[in-house]
């Protein structure tokens, strides 16, 4: 047959050794999820004044998590690149050295600005490393194994994101709040050493020249929409002209890439990849899954820290249910696709996301906390329904030779989806809540003030008994930003179930027939 060329250029040795390569791939990936998790528990820290945090304020907190996504995203394309042109294992180990020195200068920033600076430089390293490993694993494992494959590997994020709050909460609960990031340094080594005597490289055998102007387009277009975005959020004000210059200006380079990279001998990425409305929905639906639940994320921690009372280690158990839920069903997700087909199980994967996050909007502050944890474990289970099966589309819609590109656009359609979702939800967040406390503030205080709950709060403390009275207030206000931000998340979740159900294939008859079409779009291109 003819899909029996590619199969067979896995040695045998490899093949022998592919889980325990899986385990090493996964444990690269691990530091990559654990370091945002982690990060999300640590908000709350790091915004107190020092020696207890950095005294961050509400923008030098979104910028330590926005300077890791504005790096990563504007290079996780030309990262997935490069690794198919120089070999997947050489950038996956240059991407965990980075990341590595990265973490451990995060740990002893002296201020907000350098957190800054050097959440960016992780970013520039976990670029490198998101796209390889899946890449890698596409070269490792056979094709009737590599939807099992991919699902333990998104069961392994579900871990990552199980693990990053509970490690986080105890080493806050022991250490100054730069454990966070020097926790991750161990893990490095430990991954380095492993890949080293365990992980094969593989890389495209036939890359073409390198094509500097379509890297340089792709790399500057996405770094200007991605500020653009998160520009606006910061601002609550999308209109604002630097905002709509920055995006306006992303959006016109990335079309002067496309034009280009059609034109050229020698593309980065065929264009005609697109024409396969599968691969397109599949790639446009992830970044709606993360637009929905990165906002979400968000504000969670507030309720549950802030409104609740809860401290960072007991965040981070009240989020199991929705690790354990992804780690659970993830490696399972495609028993289901082979009986009922990729569109019936993401459509309902995805309305079972948008239920839940319109289930936030009847949360309030003394609401039975089991309700949240089933909100958690139904979130999870709609979740490892929509991304393993979607992963594996992408994957296999693409020649195994051009894993690293088709890794590499899945996760930069993630990240580009996250940052919208955190900029365009923590705006409507913002405005949600500045519109419910401004009539309960005192005159006089500072407009800062009304941006956040935590700024609410932290007036209330300076202002002492007279302050006594914003905390009910401010805790009213935020719920009820909150209804409304899970609201929107849950309408932008029901598009993605729609674009599913109307683009995805249906139910497989007589055998595979998705993954033979798949085969085919390979084979064509």
């Amino acid at each position: 047959m003819t899909s029996a060329a590619p199969e067979s250029r896995i040695p045998e040795a490899v093949h022998r050794r592919r889980w325990a390569i899986l385990g090493v791939l996964m444990l690269s990936l691990l530091i990559v999820v654990l370091d945002n998790s982690i990060l999300n528990v640590a908000i709350k820290t790091i915004s107190t004044p020092e020696p207890t945090g950095l005294g961050a304020t509400q923008s030098e907190l979104e910028w330590a998590i926005n300077a890791y996504t504005l790096v990563f995203a504007g290079l996780l394309f030309t990262a997935g690149l490069l690794g198919d042109r120089l070999g997947r294992k050489k950038v996956l180990l240059g991407g965990l050295v980075v990341f590595g020195i990265g973490s451990a200068l995060a740990a002893g920033s002296g201020s907000p600005v350098e957190l800054i600076a050097f959440r960016a430089v992780m970013g520039l390293g976990a670029a490198f490393v998101m796209p390889a490993t899946l890449a890698v694993l596409m070269n490792v494992f056979e094709r009737e194994e590599q939807p099992k494959a991919i699902g333990i590997w998104a069961g392994g994020v579900g871990l990552a994101i199980a693990i990053g709050p509970i490690t986080g909460g105890v080493l806050l609960d022991h250490f100054w709040w730069g454990s966070v990031f020097l926790i991750n340094v161990p893990i490095v080594v430990l991954a380095l050493g492993l890949m080293l005597w365990l992980v094969p490289d593989s890389r495209d055998p036939n890359p073409g020249r390198i094509d500097p102007v379509g890297v340089l387009l792709s790399v500057v277009g996405l770094v200007l929409l991605v500020y653009g975005i998160i520009r606006g959020g910061q601002l609550a004000d999308f209109t604002d002209a630097t905002v709509l210059g920055a995006i306006a200006a992303g959006l016109a380079v990335l079309a002067a890439f496309v034009v280009f990279e059609k034109r050229s001998d020698h593309p980065s990425i065929d264009i005609s990849f697109f024409r396969n409305k599968v691969f397109s929905a599949a790639i446009g639906v992830i970044g709606l899954v993360f637009f929905a639940l990165m906002g979400v994320t968000f504000f969670s921690v507030f309720y549950t820290q802030t409104v609740r009372g809860y401290s960072p280690l007991q965040t981070g158990l009240l989020m199991l249910p929705l690790a354990v839920a992804q780690l659970v069903f993830a490696p399972r997700a495609r028993l289901v696709v082979d009986r009922f087909g990729n569109s019936a199980v993401c459509t309902a994967g995805m309305l079972l996301i948008a239920g839940m996050l319109a289930a936030f909007a009847i949360l309030d502050g003394d609401t039975p906390i089991w309700l949240l944890e089933v909100i958690f474990f139904l979130m999870g289970v709609g979740m490892a329904h929509v991304m393993t099966p979607l992963s594996v589309v992408i994957m296999q819609a693409l020649p195994r030779e051009k894993a690293g590109s088709a890794s590499a656009l899945s996760n930069t359609f993630r990240q580009v989806g996250g940052a919208l979702g955190i900029a365009v939800l923590g705006s409507v967040l913002s405005t949600a809540y500045r519109s419910g406390i401004e009539d309960e503030l005192p005159a006089g205080a500072p407009h800062a003030a009304a941006e956040s709950i935590e700024a609410t709060l932290g007036l209330a403390a300076r202002l002492g008994d007279r302050g006594a009275a914003l905390v009910g207030p401010a805790h009213d206000a935020f719920l009820h930003a909150m209804h409304v931000t899970a609201l929107c998340g849950a309408a932008v979740a029901v598009l993605g179930a729609v674009a599913m159900a109307v683009f995805l294939p249906g139910r497989p008859t007589g055998g595979q027939p998705d993954e033979k079409e798949a085969e085919l779009v390979a084979q064509k291109h």
